[in-house]
């Protein structure tokens, strides 16, 4: 039996695997901060690194794997390779993730380490 959003029996492992996958590249802030950036628009690899603060190559090596996987796609548009979001339900739940992360920043009093010593 396939388990659907609305259920709650075991999926398939061949899902759970993937899905592993998927959270395993969403992992790393930086791809992360990417599909984020991407889920606002298309950019090129010039671009995202600008905006979210990688070395060109890193970004170029973070866009490969997310590719790889179908997160991201690309085009070409003249010499310049456009990236864009492959996968909108990963966005839906990046969006999710993130937006609730923030909240309860926002509503939590900040906390950081060095003020745990002061």
């Amino acid at each position: 039996m396939a388990a659907g959003a609305g259920d709650f029996g075991d999926p398939p492992a061949e899902v759970l695997a993937e899905a592993a996958a998927a959270f395993g590249l969403l992992a790393s802030p930086a791809r992360l901060h990417i599909v984020w950036t991407l889920a606002q628009g298309e950019s090129d690899v010039t671009g995202l690194a600008e905006r979210v603060g990688g070395a060109l190559p890193a970004v170029s090596q973070h866009l490969t794997k997310l590719k790889l996987a179908g997160l991201v796609r690309s085009r070409r548009e003249g010499r310049r390779q456009v990236y864009f979001v492959g996968d909108t339900d990963v966005v839906t739940v990046v969006r999710l993730m993130v937006g609730q992360l923030a909240d309860r920043a926002a509503q939590a009093p900040s906390r950081r380490i060095r003020d745990l010593f002061a």
